[in-house]
């Protein structure tokens, strides 16, 4: 008989297999992206509904530890009592803000021509004449009563808004539900994944397994938290100052501001492109005193703010910063934009890990340069390193 032996699947093997069949999968996603894309994004949108309960869940799930350790462990009533008050919140946000933000909306629309007029009589009470500048200021105009024309335009199409507005009631409402049964089972849940880990990884990777999901868990509750604190307090004193200095849309601004800070880095600038637009048909001089307003927020965010609310919670060099926010960003949107700072300070972490592993095996430290061992000689590969005083 024939020694059929060397067709056997050897570990070796299967490992050489896996690394050419990723390498198939990478170059076939690669060469055909936009397919790919399209088929997640229509996956995505079926799902939506879990993924925002699981959102929510997340985002409430340090509240009902809060009162489920004041009830004396009563998951159910602190449950209860979260979605209560986050209700509340909710409601009284939504009344005391809407309201005015639909009457500044309306406002702005049905003045555009009057604000148009004011601004032609700012820029010819100009002392100094700029090349282009008439042409520019038609266009910024034409440009404007073309975006009001179209709004107006939209507004017979109200029976397809609805039918959108009750899908996304639906999709809002399953999302809820989803949380709530996703937080009553939160412990069955965490067991049943950790029963899997532990049955189909060896005991080694499954407990790394834990402690990478547990790594993760502090750096997205401790970004996410703090961006949505730090982003209401940015938008209280962007409101507080838009209203000292009499700046008309004083709320409007002060919502799309604070909206737009929860993206890091970028999100100042976000919110103050169309905020500074607003302006400038309403009160050109507005407009450029909110830009510097601005600019002199981001920079009190930025290293005052932002570092006393996150702290280190990310880790995450700037550099890295930008390069997570742009791919997520061009990936997934705002949501990619929000999450991708975390999720990259995840993969960074991970890496650098394996870096030092890989540095240690070899009898050199995290800068590359070989160990010293306690007696002063040079530390030999998988030696552990010495302990610092």
């Amino acid at each position: 008989m024939k020694d059929n032996s060397k067709w056997k699947l050897t570990k070796q093997t299967a490992s050489n297999l896996i690394v050419v069949l990723s390498g198939i999968a990478f170059y076939l996603v690669g060469t055909h992206f936009d397919a790919v894309h399209a088929q997640l994004s229509a996956l995505l949108g079926i799902v939506a509904p879990f993924i925002w309960g699981i959102a929510f869940a997340y985002l409430l799930d340090g509240p009902v530890r809060f009162f489920q350790k004041l009830l004396h462990g009563r998951r159910k009533l602190a449950i209860l009592i979260t979605y209560l008050l986050a209700a509340l919140v909710i409601s009284v946000l939504l009344g005391l803000v809407i309201p005015q933000l639909v009457d500044s909306v309306m406002i702005l629309i049905n003045n555009v021509p009057m604000y148009l007029q004011r601004m032609d009589g700012f820029v010819a009470q100009l002392p100094i004449e700029v090349e282009g500048l008439e042409e520019l200021l038609g266009s910024y105009s034409e440009l404007v009563q073309k975006a009001t024309a179209l709004v107006s335009s939209l507004l017979p199409r109200l029976l397809d808004y609805g039918i959108a507005i009750g899908s996304g009631v639906v999709s809002a409402i399953t999302a809820v539900i989803s949380s709530i049964y996703m937080l009553l089972g939160k412990e069955k849940l965490l067991h049943q994944l950790r029963k899997v880990s532990v049955a189909f990884l060896p005991g080694p990777k499954a407990t790394r397994l834990m402690e990478i999901c547990r790594h993760a868990n502090g750096v997205f509750s401790g970004f996410i938290n703090g961006k949505i604190i730090d982003s209401v307090i940015i938008g209280l004193i962007c409101f507080i100052v838009t209203s000292i200095f009499g700046m008309p849309f004083a709320l409007l601004i002060s919502v799309i501001v604070g909206a737009t800070n929860v993206i890091p880095f970028f999100g100042p600038f976000i919110g103050a492109i169309p905020s500074i637009m607003i302006l400038l048909i309403v009160n050109p001089i507005s407009a450029l005193e909110f830009g510097i307003f601005v600019i002199i927020l981001q920079q009190f965010d930025g290293n005052i703010l932002g570092p006393k609310i996150l702290g280190d919670s990310t880790g995450l060099p700037a550099l890295w910063v930008l390069v997570a926010i742009i791919v997520g960003g061009g990936l997934f949107g705002f949501a990619g934009m929000l999450v991708g700072v975390p999720t990259f300070a995840v993969l960074y972490s991970l890496s650098s890990d394996v870096l030092a592993a890989r540095l240690h095996a070899k009898g050199l430290d995290t800068q590359g340069r070989p160990m010293i061992s306690p007696d002063g000689a040079p530390a030999s590969a998988g030696e552990a390193p010495p302990q610092q005083p």
